[in-house]
């Protein structure tokens, strides 16, 4: 992965990342708009192993979701993370951040 393409996936996941899990594993999923399927195609390629779903067409709203969990996350997702300074980027993206970390354990 070169610079602009850990900056754009890096980019899109402190804008729109949400770090969680499923009380099982933990995970990283973005939801967006179907107009943005270009995009998700690109976070599929970037993050080997992730998936993308949908479309989903629920309450007026049409939207994809990108998921990256197990392997996916541990091998390619966590690294380019905890590379960045994210703390001074965005004290709230870091927060949620290390929360998932603490609760599964990663």
């Amino acid at each position: 992965m070169n610079d602009f393409e850990a900056g754009l996936l890096l980019g899109v996941l402190i804008g729109e990342g949400h770090f969680g899990g499923d009380g099982r594993q933990p995970q990283v999923t973005v939801r967006m708009h179907v107009r943005h399927e270009r995009l998700f195609d690109q976070l599929v390629t970037l993050c080997p192993g992730s998936r993308l779903y949908g479309p989903y067409h629920h309450g007026g709203r049409s939207y994809y979701q990108w998921m990256a969990r197990g392997e996916a996350l541990k091998a390619h997702l966590l690294p380019l993370l905890d590379r960045l300074p994210l703390e001074d980027i965005d004290e709230h993206v870091y927060h949620r951040y290390q929360d998932m970390k603490r609760k599964y354990a990663l």
